[in-house]
This record gives C-alpha cells, sequence and structure tokens, in this order.
C-alpha cells in the first residue's frame, strides 16, 4: 500500500508534479485495481552511450520499482528519425538506421544499471508507429494545433527570428503523446525540457479515451563546461561507461561552484550537508569534490574501483601540484597525423591570455602536462594516448592557480 512516506519520496527531488496532488490520487487508484503503476520514460537513442545526465531521471525510475511499480523504458527508434526539437535552435539532423539500431542496442543494456531487469519493460515505438497508415496519422495530426505547438519556446523563438522549422518537428511531441497512448502509461517522467511534450501527452491521451497520464519533471544536469546541459553532442558530459580513471578525473575538473549544483542532483541526500560543512570551513572544495567523484564511480563500477581512482588520481595529479580551482573542461579538434600547438591550447582554454604569454611560461617550465613539466612549444600527436573514439585527454596546469582538462578530438 502506498503511503505519504512513499509520497514523498516519490516527489523528492522533482520539479513538477502535474497536476498537484494526482500522484498521490493515481497510486491510490492502483491500488485498488490490484496492479502497479506503469511508469513511463522515452530515450531518442542519439548517442552510443547514456550519461550522468540520463541516471537522474534513471534514478527516480528506480525508486518507482523499489516500491514495486513497472517501468516502461521506451526507445524512441521512430521518433529518432524524426530528431527531438526540443531546446534547438535549428533542425536536427535525423539518425540513420543503422545509427539508431547501434546505439538502441547499447542503451537497452546500460539502463539495467541502474534499473532493475525483472521490473522492466523494454520497448520500441516502431511497434506501433510503423504499422500506422496515412489516415491514422492524419488522426493524431488533428489532435492539436499549430498556435499550441508554438507556444512551446524553441519553435517559438525559431519562429520569431525566422529559423527554419520543419513541419514533421511538429510531428514530434504528438508522436511522444501517442507512445502514451499505446503503453497507457500512468506517470511519465522526463527533464524540465521535456515539460511540454509530456503534458501533450496527457493531451493525446484524453482525445485518444486513455486517462491521463502523471507528469513528473527532474531537473537537468548541467555538463563539465558548467553552461549547458550534459550532452554528448557537445563534449561536456560523463558516461556511466567511461573507466573509473576517467569519470574520477573529468568530476574532479568541474568548478567548486558546479560541484554543489552537482550534489543537489546526483546525490540529494548528501548535499545539504556539504554544502554546510563547505561554507563553514570544516570540509575543504577539493574534498567534498573527491567524495562527489568516488560516490559516482562507486555507482557505476565498485567501491574497490572508486578507492583505486582516488588513488591514481592524487598520485598523479596532487603530488604533481593540482591547483585547488579548476576552470573546467576545453574541446578543440586537431587534424590526424599533425602536431598539436600547445600555446594555441594554452591561449584557446583561457589558461593564457596569448600564444605569446603561453611560450613565455612554457620556456620557463610553468606548464605541467599530465602532472609533468612541459618542454615543448609542439606536442606530437603520437604521444598522446587516444582512446577508440578519437580523443585524448591532457590536463595542463599554468603555475599554481590554473589548470584545465583538454579534450583533443581527431579529424580527417
Amino acid at each position: 500500500m502506498a503511503t505519504e512516506d512513499d509520497v514523498r519520496r516519490l516527489e523528492r527531488g522533482v520539479v513538477d508534479v502535474i497536476p498537484d496532488g494526482e500522484l498521490a490520487a493515481r497510486l491510490a487508484s492502483v491500488r485498488r485495481e490490484g496492479r502497479p503503476l506503469r511508469v513511463k520514460l522515452g530515450a531518442d537513442p542519439s548517442a552510443p552511450d547514456l550519461h550522468l545526465g540520463h541516471t537522474v531521471v534513471l534514478a527516480k525510475l528506480r525508486e518507482f520499482q523499489d516500491l514495486g511499480h513497472t517501468v516502461i523504458f521506451l526507445i524512441g527508434d521512430f521518433t529518432a528519425r524524426i530528431g527531438d526539437p526540443s531546446g534547438r535552435s535549428e533542425t536536427r539532423r535525423p539518425l540513420t538506421a543503422t545509427e539508431i539500431q547501434e546505439n538502441a542496442a547499447t542503451y537497452g543494456e546500460q539502463v539495467f544499471r541502474i534499473l532493475d531487469r525483472a521490473q522492466t519493460e523494454v520497448r520500441f515505438n516502431s511497434e506501433w508507429m510503423d504499422r500506422m497508415r496515412a489516415d491514422d496519422v492524419v488522426r493524431l495530426c488533428g489532435q492539436y494545433t499549430v498556435a499550441r505547438i508554438l507556444e512551446r519556446d524553441d519553435f517559438a523563438k525559431r519562429f520569431r527570428d525566422e529559423r527554419p522549422i520543419g513541419v514533421h518537428e511538429f510531428l514530434y511531441p504528438l508522436v511522444q503523446g501517442y507512445d502514451s497512448v499505446a503503453l497507457r502509461a500512468d506517470v511519465e517522467v522526463g527533464g524540465t525540457d521535456q515539460r511540454f511534450n509530456l503534458l501533450v501527452g496527457r493531451e493525446i491521451q484524453r482525445a485518444y479515451g486513455v486517462p491521463p497520464q502523471v507528469v513528473m519533471t527532474l531537473p537537468l544536469l548541467e555538463g563539465t563546461d558548467g553552461v549547458q546541459k550534459m550532452s554528448k553532442s557537445l563534449g561536456n558530459a560523463i558516461g556511466i561507461t567511461e573507466t573509473p580513471d576517467e569519470m574520477f578525473g573529468k568530476i574532479m575538473s568541474i568548478s567548486d561552484d558546479l560541484m554543489l549544483r552537482w550534489y543537489d542532483v546526483l546525490a540529494p541526500e548528501d548535499a545539504g550537508a556539504t554544502r554546510t560543512a563547505v561554507a563553514g570551513g570544516t570540509l575543504h572544495p577539493r574534498e567534498a569534490k573527491a567524495r562527489l567523484a568516488a560516490s559516482q564511480v562507486a555507482r557505476f563500477h565498485s567501491g574497490t574501483d572508486a578507492k583505486v581512482a582516488r588513488e591514481r588520481f592524487d598520485e598523479r595529479f596532487q603530488r604533481g601540484g593540482l591547483p585547488e580551482e579548476m576552470i573546467g573542461e576545453w574541446e578543440a579538434a586537431t587534424p590526424v597525423g599533425t602536431e598539436v600547438s600547445l600555446p594555441a591550447l594554452l591561449s584557446g582554454a583561457g589558461l593564457t591570455k596569448s600564444n605569446g604569454e603561453a611560450r613565455r611560461l612554457i620556456a620557463q617550465g610553468g606548464v605541467r602536462l599530465d602532472g609533468l613539466v612541459a618542454s615543448s612549444e609542439r606536442l606530437a600527436g603520437g604521444a598522446l594516448e587516444w582512446g577508440p573514439d578519437g580523443r585524448a585527454t591532457l590536463l595542463v596546469q599554468v603555475g599554481k592557480r590554473r589548470a584545465c582538462r583538454i579534450l583533443l578530438r581527431r579529424e580527417g
């Protein structure tokens, strides 16, 4: 039986529950019917790996499962062909069938690092959308108006700025809403950027005679740049399959302010005490950051991996003079087979004001790469450890106070 404690737990950390009070009512309703809630999360396979931003909503789904409810993890293999326009200033490139298939297979496995497989239905919206006839699509389009669609912030802004909006993009929230009809979702969970789409789902369900779902939105996790939401395509994400060392090091590279915001979203149970301790001077921000990094490594690997990752980080960087303040991450592209200009990297990342200043600091031995003093202005591409994704990571320190994690991407 659902209790007030259950409702409080499920609503903890949630930005919106729409309509207000409806979650408790729906819990009481399914209890009378003798069945679990059907809680839906849709995810388009737009990138091959899940990242920490995805885990915010996945963790909420796991809380539903812990209370005995069923989670529907919907892989939007059909909607990926449209491309989610949420938050976009331009039309998103639809994925190819091969990209969708490969990414969907990865998603289907990675979610079970958080979700209980026995209480999860993995579905694909091509199951019903591929069977739709033209008149079915026309009927679906008839359930919503262009005026209502243009109320959406991103569409409204693009329309005002005379940026192109593809007619197919208007279909996206309608198809997402129809997914809730096909799945008879009681609750749909998503990030705050999905609020409009989730509310459209309620309208579409009503139009098809299905009880409208409860909408729950959760905060978006900012990426490592501290500016935009975490996204693989923006290069500011931390994948849940990254190695313990990569995950630990990337979290240690974020700013202190961003670290506290991440506590609010990734470790809300520790957020209040951490903020108080940091503000009161009883906990150093670097130690707070290390605890957050260790908790995330342990979450997706193991406690032992977290311990080893911290020891390696301390050995490699802190004993080499890593400063207390990091300025985040910066990404740069470099043609395959060419040397990398270190002064250009330093000035581009904001570590120096100019290439000339960077050259002077290098000559003075004031620049460290992964804890070692840089001895040359040129960085041979072959000397870098390139990953299978064509990327290499450098922790660059200038003097005693400034450091940045630089991500190099091979092109060509």
